[in-house]
């Protein structure tokens, strides 16, 4: 069997945010001049953002539990970069554990069953790491094989998922656990730079899991059959999408030339996905611009990348956890039998990062591993 993605878990933290209540805090603040207050509210408002999720329950209000970011008079707070690395390191690994949780669930696939664990982030740093805290939450044999892929941007799950795939097709038995998490919003903090005003207006926190394998016991499951990858370095902007460490957190350099870029580019970048002949787009919604060019540049019908901007619309940006998110909602909503899909994120470079894949229906008397259309149903993780 090609080896294929099974089935996908989500997770995100308790705390959900308003767009319109994040707009009005950060454009409340004192520091903050009529022509930034402009900007804010231009930002958020045009963000095509209704919700989104944090590990920091002061942001919405709420008693604070961990990394402080809000004063009682409600002036926000500058943490260093290592009180925001240390929340990271509380929190992150039950993202990890609930969404890898929730891939095992779906796939009816218990834990002994993993051979390898990939995890991906770039919005915290600790070790042991994130890899290690899976294999104890999980209770995995202690003789898995781990990699983390760190620091790589919004583009990294798709490089993970290559890995992935690599190694279920030089061993059919392994059955590899991918999982993203990313807490973008410990870095979030209030300036009048136009990159840090939009970088504070779209980006969440929230993981996935996939579980992929080759294992011909799976061929009658359904799974997206894993048919393809391409990656390019687009010849230009370089500084249009960066992710550097700072003194008070981490910090996204999001240029306004980012959307123009990839949409000069997204197609000539990728000629054998594109040319294979897609039914389905699963983009990363790196914010409503990027959405909008490269549906121009794809030539695709209108409605093709409704699962990206529904995802956008109820997460915001996740980072490299958003893909898979993309992914989780086109499968929820069903696919057509063959149907291919071509999955696409972006990374600082600026680097383009595609996938092609088959939807294959379950076949007669097997049960597809439930895709999370209910997935607000499932329990979410405190992150706490």
């Amino acid at each position: 069997m090609v080896p294929s993605i099974l089935s996908i878990g989500t997770a995100v933290p308790e705390t959900r945010l308003s767009q319109d209540a994040v707009r009005d805090l950060f454009a409340s603040q004192p520091e903050i001049d009529r022509r930034t207050q402009r900007l804010i509210r231009a930002a958020f408002d045009a963000s095509a953002i209704d919700f989104r999720h944090t590990v920091l329950p002061e942001l919405g209000g709420l008693p604070r539990d961990g990394l402080r970011v809000r004063a009682e008079s409600g002036m926000l707070l500058a943490p260093s970069t290592g009180a925001r690395n240390d929340e990271y390191r509380r929190t992150a690994p039950t993202l990890f554990r609930d969404a890898a949780a929730a891939a095992l669930s779906r796939a009816q696939i218990s834990a002994d069953k993993v051979t390898h664990v990939l995890t991906v982030s770039c919005t915290g740093f600790f070790a042991p790491g994130p890899d290690v805290a899976l294999v104890r939450d999980l209770g995995l044999d202690a003789g898995v094989q781990r990699a983390h892929l760190g620091f790589i941007g919004c583009a990294a799950a798709m490089p993970a998922l290559r890995l992935a795939s690599s190694i279920a097709a030089s061993d059919p038995s392994a059955m590899v656990l991918v999982v993203a998490a990313e807490l973008c919003t410990l870095h979030v903090r209030c300036a009048d730079d136009p990159d840090q005003i939009v970088a504070a207006s779209i980006f969440a926190d929230g993981a996935a899991a996939a579980l992929v394998s080759g294992d011909p016991d799976y061929a009658a499951t359904g799974r997206l059959e894993l048919d393809g990858f391409e990656t390019q370095l687009l010849p230009e902007g370089d500084d249009a999408m960066q992710w550097t460490i700072g003194d008070a957190g981490f910090e996204m350099t999001l240029t306004a030339q980012v959307p123009r870029l990839v949409g000069a580019h997204a197609r000539s970048a990728l000629p054998t996905i594109v040319a294979s002949g897609i039914d389905a787009w699963a983009v990363h919604p790196g914010g409503r611009s990027i959405l909008d060019r490269v549906e121009d540049a794809l030539g695709a019908p209108p409605g093709a990348l409704d699962a990206s901007r529904e995802t956008l619309r109820r997460y915001g940006n996740m980072s490299s956890a958003t893909v898979l998110f993309v992914l989780d909602a086109l499968w929820s909503r069903g696919l057509e039998d063959a149907a291919h899909i071509g999955a696409l994120a972006f990374g600082p470079g600026l680097t383009v990062e595609a996938a092609r894949m088959v939807h294959h229906a379950a076949s007669s008397g097997v049960v597809e591993a439930p895709a999370s259309a209910d997935r607000d149903r499932v329990p979410v993780t405190a992150a706490r």
